[in-house]
């Protein structure tokens, strides 16, 4: 009986132990790395090759709204035969394989969480390259919701507590506490932070919710109303018997897309700002947020100034900041 006692025991351990492990979640390690960088797991002849370029082409393309060109990722190449220990544990992978299988998807949390592994084979390069042409974007969308997520996990250690969004506009964002109020108005809020190159910028401001109509693009709406807040509360430098103040580059249009942000309907648009009669500019991000319950358009954006330096890890930041909108349940 002591003996089958002790069985029982061990054959009741076993199967819980088994169950944690099938669970396994709770069993893997934190996924590690510097925000942006993507791990590519290929053998070398592939990442010299055609299959290679067919890579960068996707994963290491331009950043839009950026000049001088910035990649999407940082990629750090690794041969599968080194793709071990700490190397596994990066939070975006993907890893090519020229294989009897013809496929392409992504994968969660293989060997560390969060993570993403986007898994791409083929029998032949052409069709290695196919699927990479197929599933690149979805899979670009989802390392970069993972780095916003990231992102934003970061300064939630720290955060700015000023009520200034709230009080003025009715929603509250997740922003770091480097972040100062500088410059408040009636419809007009302007947070900033100081960085060693130059500065980091968000402003919020609310617009008719029928503003665009007379415009006969939306890009021009929002050259048009960019122009007028710039006018109005960003001024430029003085330069004698000229006016000088942030406006929308006219050299480059903005790029404007669609999308949700806090469960309402919302304008993107990235490209590059500059001040009139004066050589200063950089990038920004402007979400346009519709907001029927109060009659407006709820804009946020956000703008960096640091004309010696990279600015994409910076402009990324800003996003995860603005992607962290909430509106008051009365708003």
């Amino acid at each position: 009986m002591k003996l089958l006692r002790t069985l029982s025991i061990a054959v009741l351990l076993l199967v819980f132990s088994c169950k944690d492990e099938g669970d396994g979640k709770r069993y893997l390690p934190q996924s590690i790395g510097p925000i942006n960088s993507l791990v590519v797991v290929m053998d070398d002849q592939l990442w010299q090759g055609e299959v290679g370029d067919k890579v960068r082409s996707h994963f290491a393309a331009p950043v839009l709204g950026l000049i001088p060109d910035e990649p999407i990722f940082n990629i750090n190449h690794f041969p599968p035969k080194t793709f071990t220990g700490i190397t596994r544990k990066s939070r975006s992978i993907l890893y090519i394989q020229k294989d009897t299988l013809n496929l392409g998807h992504l994968k969660t949390d293989m060997y560390a969480m969060p993570q993403k592994v986007g898994v791409v084979k083929g029998r032949t390069n052409d069709e290695i390259m196919a699927n990479l042409d197929e599933k690149a974007d979805a899979m670009i969308s989802a390392f970069r919701k993972l780095e916003i997520d990231e992102s934003q996990k970061r300064f939630l250690k720290s955060l700015n507590k000023e009520d200034a969004l709230k009080e003025k506009f009715g929603i509250t964002m997740n922003i770091p506490s480097m972040y100062k109020v500088g410059r408040q108005e009636v419809n007009f809020v302007w947070l900033d932070r100081q960085i060693q190159e130059g500065t980091m910028n968000i402003i919020a401001y609310t617009m008719p919710q029928d503003a665009f109509e007379n415009d006969s693009t939306i890009v021009k709406g929002i050259v048009r109303m960019r122009d007028s807040i710039g006018a109005a509360y960003i001024p430029g430098m003085d330069v004698p018997g000229k006016i000088t103040h942030m406006r929308t580059e006219p050299a480059f249009a903005p790029h404007v897309f669609s999308t949700d942000l806090a469960g309402r309907k919302t304008k993107v648009a990235r490209g590059l700002w500059d001040i009139k009669n004066y050589p200063m500019a950089g990038p920004f991000l402007t979400y346009i947020i519709d907001d029927p319950a109060n009659n407006r358009k709820m804009v946020v954006e956000g703008f960096t100034f640091a004309p010696a330096a990279a600015k994409r890890n910076y402009m990324f930041e800003l996003e995860a900041v603005l992607k962290t909108i909430k509106f008051n349940k009365s708003n």
